[in-house]
């Protein structure tokens, strides 16, 4: 047989023998069978390269570097939906449906809300050509060649005797790290001295993000398919759509249902609250859409969320577990934080299990959380994981306190760090350790802050890296991040012990980290006014209150020299910020701080970072907009209008092309503009036209 026969035929038996074992759970060869032919494959690739197939099996394995996931647009927006703790919104929710389709009947599908990450997949001429994630509904990264490595996700999809795909289409779903996955990775991460994640959810957009695709195939992660899109209409229910994906090959989750009325929802939610827990990945609740697309098409969308679907959320999970001890951790400010030690009834040093992933510890707040919840070591407690993330001791088991064993908890008088005396400002719950320049983990926790993805965003540089730095005397605060090079870097290491499992790791400077490190220290010279004012730690300056002073004042030269009554007119600063303005720049060493990242080429105005073009759907028209926005803070949306060739206007006049309306919009604008017969554009409507 010639090359290009066999290369052919191995793709084909190879992705046939894939989507019978992923899809149908069905091994019809052993492993190292298919091992065998998948290699033989990869020879022949090697050796024909002009001959791959592009639905090739080789394409999971990975193996590419991808140095900058380029920005796109969605075609079609990816909206979010709004959701209920409460049984009774969802009747409310129901109600809405009911009155809106004027008495037709209806049917709802509920399906397990996944906490993974959303993802694009977009298929023209049937083959896989793209993947994006999410991102911020308008647009995401792109990410096909680490989406390519998904082995339940076909890259060649063909038409069936009852479905015939259009040219172009697309498939949304959730990408995620199953538990058994998760749990290897983190035992791999500990053993080479790395940081783990905190959950599946983490670890899966981290995954999803490496630039080293082969690691990324590595690592196992899976996708569920739940939408299809395209502009032809092919199926007429969502129902539809489900069965047909999974015939087509897509991986769809057995755990969808149909339900007539709302007692069959409720139902579906009972019966999950429990089962979900026995499902191979984490979720979070129930999301419950109309079947009909015809019905969905005319409830149409809020300005947030579409008036057809809500998302359940199940409250967090709660397990008992024994407090066996109370440790302080000191934060950048110099809050003094309790942390509550946490075992499993076996007292064995395991933890406790709760919402998929191991749980050892759990913040406890203040002085105040501990008198008022009456904690004493030995006690058994409740933990529960707010928002199914962050774990918390919510009360006591009262009948289960033993007095004979159980313990006060003593507070702290000094910090536990540095050994300087605690002091409690007036009005405020938290114990403060006073030793700003000598107390290290504040020192540390000041320049984690400023690497934040949220402020310098500066990769690579985790809490252990930032630690051995400040140990070998290299950075005292985040301006010496600025004076790193190659050679004070390159080498570098420490063996440390893992503080939740107690194994012994080690965390090390390697080349490709190195020059990871330093290109996102140099890439954050460019970061914009509002995320280095972020950054620099100013207390009760958060990022959106970052935002508001760097729009307001537009630099720090005029933040500097603000008084009290100046600050106080910026929109949003109250009496507590602006106090806390003046005492950072009361302290001169700050103000050398900020002097030491100007010298560095930080931008320090507003305006001076370079502004992202992507592209001219909106090119010579004029925006104004009024109200709240789902998806877009206002800079955020005046952003997206200028880098798609738009413009923003001060007010409503005859020459205002749009006026983009959100909740809760200002009345004068409105009226205004019906007088002079504007265009008045909802959100949704705004982002469909970017993805035009």
């Amino acid at each position: 047989m010639n090359p290009a026969d066999r290369i052919i035929e191995l793709t084909e038996k190879l992705n046939y023998y894939n989507d019978r074992y992923y899809q149908d759970s069905v091994s019809e060869i052993s492993d190292q069978e298919f091992d065998l032919m998948l290699k033989e494959l990869e020879s022949l690739e090697a050796e024909y390269p002009e001959l791959k197939q592009p639905d090739s099996p080789t394409h999971r394995v990975g193996g590419g570097i991808t140095k900058n996931f380029a920005s796109v647009v969605h075609r079609y927006p990816m909206l979010s939906l709004a959701n209920t703790y409460s049984e009774q919104e969802l009747l409310d929710f129901d109600e809405r449906v009911r009155k809106g389709l004027n008495g037709e009947s209806y049917e709802y599908i509920c399906e397990q809300k996944f906490d993974g990450i959303s993802l694009s997949m977009t298929y023209q001429n049937r083959l896989f050509v793209r993947g994006v994630t999410r991102g911020d509904g308008v647009k995401g990264d792109d990410i096909t060649t680490n989406i390519k490595t998904l082995k339940s996700l076909p890259l060649k999809v063909n038409n069936k005797e009852d479905i015939i795909l259009p040219d172009f289409f697309e498939v949304r779903g959730e990408g995620f790290l199953p538990f058994e996955s998760f749990e290897r990775m983190n035992r791999e991460a500990e053993e080479a001295g790395e940081e783990s994640y905190a959950n599946p959810r983490n670890a899966a957009s981290g995954t999803f993000k490496l630039q080293d695709s082969k690691e990324v195939a590595r690592r196992g992660l899976d996708a569920y398919v739940y939408q299809f899109l395209s502009d032809d209409e092919i199926f007429s229910t969502h129902e539809e759509s489900l069965i047909a994906l999974k015939k087509l090959g897509f991986k769809v989750s057995e755990t969808w249902r149909k339900c007539n009325n709302m007692a069959e929802v409720m139902a579906y939610i009972n019966e999950w609250e429990q089962e979900r827990y026995k499902l191979p990945l984490a979720t979070d609740g129930i999301v419950i859409k109309l079947n009909s697309f015809a019905q969905r098409e005319e409830l149409g969308y809020t300005a947030k969320s579409p008036r057809w679907a809500i998302a359940y959320k199940y409250k967090a999970e709660s397990k008992p577990a024994i407090l066996r001890g109370v440790t302080y951790q000191v934060g950048r400010t110099g809050a003094i934080t309790p942390v509550a030690e946490l075992d499993n009834e076996k007292l064995n040093n395991k933890g406790i299990h709760l919402s998929g992933t191991t749980v050892k510890r759990a913040s406890l707040h203040n002085a105040n959380e501990i008198e008022r919840l009456d904690l004493r070591i030995g006690d058994t407690v409740f933990v529960e994981k707010g928002g199914e993330i962050i774990p918390k001791v919510t009360g006591v088991d009262l009948t289960r306190r033993n007095l004979f064993i159980s313990q006060k908890i003593e507070y702290p008088t000094h910090c536990p760090e540095c050994g300087a005396e605690l002091y409690r400002k007036e009005g405020e719950a938290n114990h403060y350790c006073p030793n700003e320049k000598g107390c290290p983990p504040q020192i540390r926790g000041r320049i984690e802050h400023f690497i934040h993805r949220k402020a310098m965003n500066i990769d690579s540089l985790g809490e252990g890296k930032i630690e051995l730095l400040y140990e070998k005397g290299l950075v005292n605060d985040a301006a010496d991040l600025y004076d790193l090079t190659y050679e004070k870097l390159f080498g570098l290491e420490k063996v440390i012990e893992d503080k939740e499992t107690g194994k012994i790791k080690k965390i090390g400077f390697k080349e490709k980290t190195v020059q990871n490190i330093l290109e996102g220290i140099e890439k954050s010279k460019q970061m914009p006014f509002k995320q280095v004012l972020f950054a620099i730690g100013i207390r009760f300056v958060g990022a959106t209150v970052a935002e508001k002073l760097a729009g307001f004042f537009k630099n720090i030269d005029a933040i500097k020299s603000a008084s009290y009554d100046e600050l106080r007119t910026a929109p949003e600063i109250g009496d507590k910020i602006a106090l806390s303005i003046l005492d950072y720049f009361q302290n001169e060493d700050n103000n050398q701080f900020i002097e030491r990242l100007r010298a560095a080429g930080l931008q320090f105005t507003a305006g001076n970072e370079v502004k992202e073009i992507e592209g001219e759907a909106l090119a010579g028209k004029t925006f104004l907009y009024t109200g709240t926005f789902e998806n877009f803070e206002r800079e955020a949306l005046e952003q997206k209008i200028e880098a798609n060739g738009g413009k923003i206007v001060s007010g409503v006049s005859g020459k205002l092309d749009y006026l983009i309306v959100g909740e809760k919009p200002g009345s004068s604008k409105l009226e205004k503009a019906k007088k002079l017969n504007v265009k008045m554009i909802s959100e949704i409507e705004f982002m469909e036209m970017l993805a035009l």
